[in-house]
């Protein structure tokens, strides 16, 4: 991974009672010779090295969804990047060119693989980033990315998948993850079946990862994205599961940055 440029600081709005903004930056960064747009926040009144968390966009790619994601880390005091795994520009809007362009991807693990590493080597680079702390957070397609990260032996501590697919074309790799695991999946989840998620546990279970997996009831696929309105069907907002699964991550974060 090669890191081409960070361009274009915006002040965002005010994050604090104390009026701070956060920062915003556009990143261009390479793997192989696909050069790929990234999104950095963070505010910029927290003092010295800071976690770092890495977040993987859903099948449509890197678009405003995903920022607010890393937004919201930056609100809590994290260093976030917003990675991109389609390439600069590739942002597809039907939900046919969303489900092929995801499903090459998920086809080539390794591919995947590669090109979630460079996000995090984005992440890594940043000065205001302790390299030490660092997590995955993904939705959707993203989970599947962020585990996919784990299971390519990434020295991160955790990795939070939100209703991500959770099957491996390898579930053997799992022996390579060193993060503890979080998995807040929708019992109600029609894309991502028991047989899956048994699979899943299965293949955790066996590798002893540190892992634990959380189920909402009545949750669908995509519960956490206020724009799922049931297109495709079997992808709906619920907003208990979404507030509750946010409040699952920062319980996790503090558990995995603190612990020694």
């Amino acid at each position: 991974m090669r890191l081409l440029l960070a361009s274009t600081i915006v002040l965002m709005g005010l994050t604090s009672s104390a009026g701070a903004a956060l920062k915003t930056q556009t990143v261009d960064y390479k793997q192989g010779d696909t050069v790929l747009e990234g999104y950095l926040s963070y505010d910029d009144t927290f003092t010295g090295k800071r976690p770092g968390v890495l977040v993987v966009h859903e099948w449509k790619g890197l678009n405003g969804y995903a920022k607010r994601r890393a937004d919201m880390l930056a609100h809590l005091g994290y260093v976030a990047f917003a990675a991109d795994i389609y390439g600069k520009g590739v942002r597809p809007e039907s939900i046919p060119d969303a489900a092929a362009i995801s499903g090459k991807f998920k086809a080539d693990r390794p591919l995947l693989r590669a090109r979630v590493n460079a996000g995090l080597d984005v992440l890594k680079s940043q000065p205001n980033v302790d390299a030490s702390q660092l997590a995955a957070i993904g939705y959707c397609f993203g989970g599947t990315a962020v585990l996919e990260l784990g299971r390519s032996g990434a020295d991160v501590k955790g990795i939070v998948s939100f209703h991500g697919g959770l099957s491996s074309p390898t579930p053997q790799d799992a022996k390579n993850i060193k993060a503890k695991v979080l998995a807040l999946h929708g019992a109600a989840d029609p894309f991502v079946k028991p047989d899956e998620v048994a699979a899943f546990e299965k293949e955790m279970t066996d590798a002893n990862v540190n892992y634990r997996l959380i189920k909402y009831p009545g949750a669908m696929h995509g519960f956490t994205n206020p724009d799922n309105q049931n297109t495709p069907p079997g992808a709906l907002y619920n907003e208990a599961a979404d507030k509750a699964s946010w409040i699952e991550m920062q319980k996790f974060f503090k558990e995995i940055f603190t612990a020694t």
